[in-house]
């Protein structure tokens, strides 16, 4: 699949345009340094919705790895076995104005506002490659499955980092959420360290706010991780 510029309609760029200034409006004191900083090097603007082909450029370069277009939600075995090989899936379809706030499936905003910036990080990309690579070897075990999800969530799409005695996010499912971007901060919100234990027992809800979020100390924290999840996984699943 690739992605066809020209059938972008003028409500889409309209949307890109609305998602993107409210966005940044919260995140240029909110969001990890790092996320921050990926924004700069893609070179995403708000009066463009951005080309595949451009980024990819950029991310080979960065990082080696790329984005490859799928029409919405995948297996789970195709997303690990893309994401081991450092292809990250991504959608090209945007949400229409009614649905700014909320969407079940995650649009091109999601995918590549949120998510394509620490693609730039190269500690945050060899954790997802290695918890992929995880994803394919437990790939037939279901409750193998949920327990990788669960980590997946509360990092990659949920997660928060401290970065000079200061919570940051750096979540993509928080990241293109305004409600959310502000709620996580907030005295509101349930805030733990990084754990490794919790998180693998710890259910989750897709249609509400989250009740729990999780902080790491840096993104090479998050890699250095892996031989744990890995020995739990060991003894949770004995592969």
């Amino acid at each position: 699949m690739t992605q066809h510029y020209d059938l972008y309609e003028e409500e889409d760029f309209e949307v890109w345009q609305t998602l993107c200034n409210r966005q940044m409006s919260q995140l240029t004191n909110s969001a990890s340094a790092t996320y921050l900083a990926g924004l700069k090097k893609i070179g995403f603007s708000a009066i463009e919705i951005p080309r595949f082909n451009k980024i990819n450029q950029k991310l080979k370069v960065l990082t080696k790895w790329e984005l490859v277009v799928v029409p919405g939600l995948i297996p789970d075995l195709t997303f690990f076995e893309l994401m081991s090989n450092k292809k990250f899936p991504a959608t090209t379809w945007l949400r229409k104005k009614s649905e700014l706030d909320y969407l079940e499936e995650p649009d091109m905003f999601h995918d590549v506002f949120a998510h394509v910036p620490l693609l730039t990080d190269p500690f945050f990309v060899k954790f997802l490659a290695a918890l992929s690579n995880l994803g394919l070897t437990y790939g037939n075990n279901l409750d193998a499955i949920e327990v990788l999800s669960r980590i997946y969530w509360f990092t990659v799409e949920f997660g928060l980092i401290r970065e000079q005695d200061q919570l940051k996010i750096y979540g993509a499912g928080i990241l293109s959420s305004s409600e959310e971007t502000a709620y996580c901060l907030s005295e509101k919100a349930t805030h733990f360290e990084f754990d490794l234990e919790k998180i693998m027992h710890l259910n989750f809800r897709k249609d509400v706010m989250q009740e729990n979020y999780f902080i790491i100390s840096s993104y090479e924290q998050l890699y250095e991780s892996i031989p744990e999840i890995n020995r739990k996984m060991y003894l949770l699943y004995g592969e």
